[in-house]
């Protein structure tokens, strides 16, 4: 159950942070709204507190977030901006993965 927990605040924080940003790009580089890009502003505040539930570390954490980071970009790129992912992207997101999990829920 703890690792559920944990898994499901990784992928609550990495939507959030690429939400997040996605908004603030669209404001700023696709001249859309601002009110996109203030979403954006407190989507990515509201990313900052998600990873405080996390069970280790900061240091650990954050290593960990960034190989979610990695597969959900490759994932939000494929059903958002519809870029298909090549076998590099998926064999990268893999290694990530892995990455995690031995960061994450290795038994020490």
């Amino acid at each position: 159950m703890i690792i559920a927990k944990s898994l499901f605040y990784f992928i609550l924080a990495g939507l959030l942070e690429i939400g997040g940003g996605y908004l603030v790009w669209l404001w700023l580089r696709e001249d859309k709204a601002i009110w996109l890009g203030l979403m954006g502003a407190f989507t990515l505040a509201l990313y900052g507190v998600i990873p405080t539930l996390q069970p280790a570390n900061f240091g650990r954490v954050y290593a960990a977030y960034g190989g979610i980071f990695i597969v959900l970009s490759i994932l939000w790129g494929w059903k958002i901006d519809q870029v298909i992912p090549d076998r590099f992207d998926l064999i990268g997101g893999l290694i990530a993965l892995i990455g995690v999990l031995i960061i994450m829920y290795w038994p020490r």
